[in-house]
């Protein structure tokens, strides 16, 4: 009988857990033809989760931990739950119910028996987020996809079923800087898109604070693609036309109506807009930069704690 893994990346879901091992109890009895995997990842929860993924291990042989040993963030729990798993299809999925678990025999399906490599989702709305999240979520979408030659669909959720040659081109990837779904869309395979109305939390906050989503979309827009680095240089060269074009008005405007330089305040503001490129320019060949510092580190993706893989 195939295995099937289920990666479960788990922060602080102590209050969610309960709801999450009820919904997936009741799938896994629907899909027979399937033996379970249940990987659960504490990236370093500082509640009662890790208690309670052990607590269930106990009463369920099919589940498997693996807890960090600090907070390393949910890329790196993703990496960990793909390097460690056995299945022959794997699949991603949050413990807070916003990646139904109804959807996973229907993924199955059109994997085993329509021949697809990998079976993706996506939010087709995003009913319960302040607006201003929804605006800045479709605008990196927008832009990731001007820009980058790895293409994400707009509402795309990490979600998704995948065969094992799937997974282990994944793996081969072993960049310290991790952006997954820059990594699905690069990696290429044939990827069927599930579409399903946004689900609220079933308990418990979101991990995800505004900061931390600009910075996540940062990281994407830095991880797969150059173009931010050729904007830097347009706007050099750009600026500079514009100074010496500048130059020569106020030379001839000079030599021919011996206008005196204008006041101060316009002057001011030009260096301002400069300065302000200039330091936009600087930030973004330091976030390459950056990259490359810690990928030539060599630091590991995570630190394991403990764990009952084996």
């Amino acid at each position: 009988m195939k295995i099937l893994s289920v990666i479960v990346p788990c922060f602080n879901e102590e209050q969610a857990l309960p709801f999450f091992y009820e919904e997936i109890k009741k799938i896994s009895v629907k899909m027979k033809d399937v033996s379970f995997e249940y990987l659960f990842i504490d990236d370093g929860s500082n509640d009662n989760t890790l208690s309670l993924i052990k607590k269930y291990s106990e009463m369920d042989e099919r589940i498997k931990y693996i807890s960090f040993s600090r907070n390393f963030g949910k890329e790196a729990a993703i990496y960990a739950g793909l390097k460690r798993c056995k299945g022959d299809f794997v699949v991603i999925m949050d413990a807070d119910l916003q990646d139904p678990p109804s959807l996973l025999p229907e993924m199955y399906e059109a994997i085993v028996h329509e021949g697809y490599d990998s079976v993706a989702t996506r939010r087709v709305n995003r009913k319960g987020e302040p607006l201003i999240r929804s605006f800045f979520a479709k605008l990196f979408y927008k832009i990731m996809n001007h820009i980058s030659d790895s293409k994400i669909v707009d509402g795309a959720r990490d979600y998704r079923m995948m065969t094992r040659q799937m997974v282990d081109a994944i793996l081969s990837m072993c960049e310290y800087n991790r952006f997954s779904k820059g990594v699905f869309g690069w990696i290429g395979f044939r990827t069927k898109w599930i579409a399903y109305e946004n689900v609220e939390r079933v308990a418990g906050n979101t991990k995800w604070s505004f900061w931390e989503l600009f910075k996540y979309s940062i990281e994407g827009m830095t991880a797969f693609s150059v173009k931010p680095l050729q904007i830097a240089s347009i706007f050099g060269v750009l600026f500079s036309l514009i100074a010496l074009l500048m130059i020569i008005v106020i030379v001839v405007r000079t030599l021919i109506f011996g206008d005196p330089t204008s006041g101060w305040p316009s002057l001011v503001c030009i260096i301002m807009l400069i300065g302000g490129i200039q330091l936009l320019c600087i930030g973004i060949l330091g976030q390459y930069l950056s990259k490359t510092y810690l990928e030539t580190k060599k630091r590991p993706i995570y630190i394991e704690r403990e764990s009952n893989v084996k």
